[in-house]
């Protein structure tokens, strides 16, 4: 203090001489110089008190700045994680004074307080990104949301836990925006099939569903549970819709055709309605072109064939009558007797009352005709044998008038062909006993099958060949007989040679007819005879025909059928 007195120029002694010298001048006693002295030591402990007192205070600070630093510093390590910090050392307290330890643990202390700050903003920022995500799936409102960041917990280890919760958000987030889009693309697809608005529709869903960014993660795509569930109610709405519409369209589709093959339309009215009738056997996931399912090309479907429906009467009636003359013709061909009026007739009657099903009219036709042509087919290698044998038999004839001819050897013109057909006639003709077997056989076989009488133009076929065979064995007889009898007549010319001859003609004699003047029955088959006809049995006497497989449709029947099948 002296020291610091005599650098100044000012010095506690000097300053006492002072008073001395004043006091001395003055003239004070020392009882009040005594006084004074006191006083004045008393205000110089005072002054060194307070010093002291404040030195206390200012260490005590500095301590508790210490103590307040090291706690902060142990909070930091223990909030930022200590396997994050591995060259933070905390200074010992016996390290050195106060202030040195205070100088030692600040830059420890800012470099923490930094990377708190650090470790903080980063939280936040993963954090909110965490809460938006979680408010669009959840669809809340994401406008100034505020997030508190826990700091007692700032380790990496906390952080990786909020990243890894914001990367699987961000991946289910992906994925929602993935199937929002799915789901828009179908509904946009489904809406161009069915024709209808997709904006319109899509905007009742949600506003931000139109926005042209598809499944970036940046996307403000709804996602929320509450838009996907939308979507996908409003996907099955449409595809619902769209099954219907294709099951309605493919119903017009399979009547067009109908009326189309009933009507016989012209190519150029049919290719009208081309993608009408091109959806008939496709499925609902096949069906992809715009505007195929729309309203309109419905309604249009349904004016045509409600067009075509006025106009089916007439044609139905033209089509039973071609029915008829094809059920005709191919009975004729089978010769096969059969009244086909009746059923037209009833059939006629039911497209006249117009409660019937064109179908079903069409189907009972074509089972007629069906029915006819497997008769027809049944009967084919029959009729084959019947074709040959009756050419056989005319063949037969030719030859026995060509036998009858006293010229067929002259050399006239044309002779050596007739000579050639009367060759190929006797091989024919050979062949009759045994292609009469093969039919009769086929026959009795085809009547057995059937339980039925095999008639021929409405006559029994076994009952004809039968009476050929009657007639062809009397025919051989008559034959011996006549050659017997030329024998007899050439033996009596013989034995007498005086005798003139007589000037009168031999008697001839004709295969088929016997010898002149003698009265022979007509040896000649006919296929044709009325149903009065009676065959010849061995003995000579007539016997009736067996019963005709005469062929008629019952009216009745027909038109009960059809009148239980209509619609």
């Amino acid at each position: 203090m002296v020291a610091m007195g005599e650098k100044g120029g000012t010095t506690c002694g000097s300053l006492l001489q002072q008073l001395q010298v004043i006091w001395d001048e003055v003239g004070e006693t020392d009882k009040e110089r005594d006084r004074l002295l006191l006083q004045l030591e008393e205000e110089c402990l005072e002054v060194y008190k307070r010093k002291v007192d404040q030195a206390a205070k200012s260490r005590a600070s500095l301590l508790q700045s210490l103590a307040d630093s090291r706690a902060q510093l142990v909070r930091l390590v223990s909030s930022l994680g200590e396997k994050s910090l591995p060259n933070i050392v905390i200074p010992d307290k016996s390290s050195g004074t106060i202030k040195e330890q205070l100088a030692a643990v600040a830059p420890t202390l800012d470099e923490l307080c930094k990377k708190k700050e650090e470790r903080v903003k980063d939280f936040k920022e993963v954090q909110l990104q965490i809460h938006t995500i979680k408010s669009e799936i959840a669809g809340e409102r994401i406008a100034g949301a505020i997030v508190e960041v826990d700091e007692q917990d700032l380790s990496l280890n906390k952080l990786g836990e909020f990243q890894s919760q914001l990367k699987d958000l961000q991946k289910e987030k992906s994925d929602r925006l993935r199937k929002v889009h799915e789901l828009v693309s179908l509904v946009h697809d489904l809406c161009a099939v069915l024709g209808m608005d997709f904006l319109n529709m899509i905007n009742e869903v949600h506003s931000t569903l139109t926005d042209s960014c598809a499944v970036s993660i940046q996307s403000n795509k709804s996602i929320s549970n509450e838009t996907i569930a939308k979507l996908s109610k409003l996907v099955l709405n449409l595809k619902d819709d769209k099954k219907k519409r294709l099951q309605k369209l493919q119903e017009l589709g399979h009547q067009l055709t109908d009326l189309w093959s009933l009507m016989d339309a012209p190519k150029e009215e049919r290719d009208l309605f081309a993608h009408v009738t091109s959806v008939i056997s496709a499925n609902v996931d096949q069906v992809s072109n715009p505007g195929s399912l729309a309203l309109n090309i419905l309604q249009e479907a349904e004016v045509e064939v409600e067009r075509l429906d006025q106009l089916k009467s007439t044609k139905m009636r033209e089509i039973a009558l071609k029915k008829q003359i094809e059920l005709e013709e191919i009975y004729e061909k089978a010769h096969v007797k059969v009244d086909t009026t009746g059923v037209t007739d009833s059939i006629l009657a039911v497209i006249d009352s117009g409660n019937f099903d064109p179908s079903q009219v069409l189907a009972e036709m074509e089972s007629l005709v069906e029915k006819a042509k497997e008769e027809a087919m049944s009967r084919k290698e029959i009729l084959d044998k019947v074709d040959r044998w009756v050419n056989a038999c005319e063949e037969e004839t030719w030859l026995d008038d060509y036998s009858q001819d006293q010229n067929r050897y002259n050399a006239s013109r044309g002779a050596h062909l007739n000579l050639k057909r009367a060759e190929k006639a006797r091989i024919l003709v050979n062949k009759i006993p045994a292609l009469m077997e093969t039919l009769m056989a086929k026959t009795r076989a085809w009547e057995e099958e059937r339980g039925m009488t095999f008639a021929y133009d409405g006559f029994p076929l076994l009952a004809k060949l039968n009476e050929y065979n009657l007639l062809r064995i009397e025919r051989e007889e008559e034959k011996r007989r006549l050659r017997d009898q030329k024998k007899y007549q050439d033996q009596m010319a013989a034995a007498s040679p005086m005798r003139p001859p007589s000037s009168k003609k031999a008697v001839g004699t004709r295969a088929n007819g016997g010898a002149t003047g003698v009265n022979t029955p007509n040896r000649r088959l006919s296929m044709h005879q009325n149903s009065a006809s009676r065959t010849v049995s061995r003995d000579g006497r007539a016997r009736p025909v067996a019963p005709l497989n005469y062929v008629a449709i019952q009216k009745d029947d027909v038109a009960s059928h059809l009148s239980v099948n209509t619609p």
